[in-house]
């Protein structure tokens, strides 16, 4: 695997520093290294293994332990991204984005992608993750279809209205909830949002740019509109059992139609 220079130079520097507490049991890497596809703008997903007494302690201490380990220059939680144990860093320079994402060993193995187990002190790791292969979740299109055309709706609401901006970032949202996870399925890849979606679906990832509009209401509606349209194909193509709003469906479109009429 051909890894960046800075990426190669910040592992070699990080682990032997990561080795020296006692607590940790053992170091992974994960994402676009270890499936190994890595560019100079690619980051580093650390995966720190505590052990299961010392956890709790660990996690108060992350942020210090981080800047003894690397040149720090900011981090902060996952919350956001629904992962807590995570801290998001910058470090350097020059400047590396690097994930450390601390687990329990008993947490190790559960995982969405593989891992490349850089450091294992009591050599178990390797074992359990073959063990457990990785579970990699599925859109739940009936949840999607249950929720799509109120989404519809909101969005002929802002463009009613003119709020352009709010049209403009619900778009964004339905490529990235819905409309990049359809196109991933379509390719037989891993749904995850629109990332690397131009080199995982190329023709799906062109189809989306009819999705995208500037700051003009009439091509706002027609972002909306084709982002219905894709939606309605790449879902019929899903071949899913799942139960269609038919009569939700007609009403939005016949409301988002009466609006986009009133733009023109």
């Amino acid at each position: 695997m051909d890894v960046p220079a800075l990426h190669s130079r910040f592992l070699d520097d990080v682990l032997p520093r990561i080795q020296q507490d006692p607590r940790v049991t053992g170091v992974a890497v994960a994402g676009s290294i270890a499936g190994g596809h890595p560019d100079i703008y690619s980051d580093v997903d650390l995966v720190v293994v505590i052990d299961d007494e010392a956890f709790d302690a660990v996690m108060e201490e992350r942020l210090t332990l981080i800047g003894q380990w690397a040149p720090l220059v900011a981090g902060f939680t996952g919350e956001h991204v629904g992962e807590p144990r995570l801290i998001i860093t910058l470090v350097g320079p020059p400047l590396l984005h690097v994930d450390f994402k601390f687990v329990r060993a008993f947490d190790f193995v559960e995982r969405v992608e593989d891992l490349d187990i850089l450091w294992d002190r009591d050599a178990v790791l390797a074992t359990s993750l073959a063990e457990q292969p990785p579970t990699t979740p599925s859109p739940d299109l009936q949840w999607i279809e249950d929720r799509f055309w109120i989404w519809v709706h909101y969005g002929a609401t802002k463009l009613g209205r003119g709020e352009l901006f709010e049209v403009i970032s619900f778009l964004s949202y339905l490529r990235e909830a819905v409309l990049g996870p359809l196109a991933t399925i379509r390719v037989g890849a891993s749904p995850r949002g629109v990332r690397h979606l131009e080199s995982i679906a190329p023709d799906e990832a062109r189809d989306l740019r009819t999705t995208l509009c500037g700051y003009d209401r009439h091509e706002a509606g027609r972002a909306l509109l084709a982002g219905i349209e894709l939606y309605r194909r790449w879902l019929d193509d899903t071949g899913a059992a799942i139960e269609r709003r038919r009569h939700a469906e007609k009403l939005a479109m016949q409301y988002l139609h009466e609006v986009t009429d009133q733009a023109s």
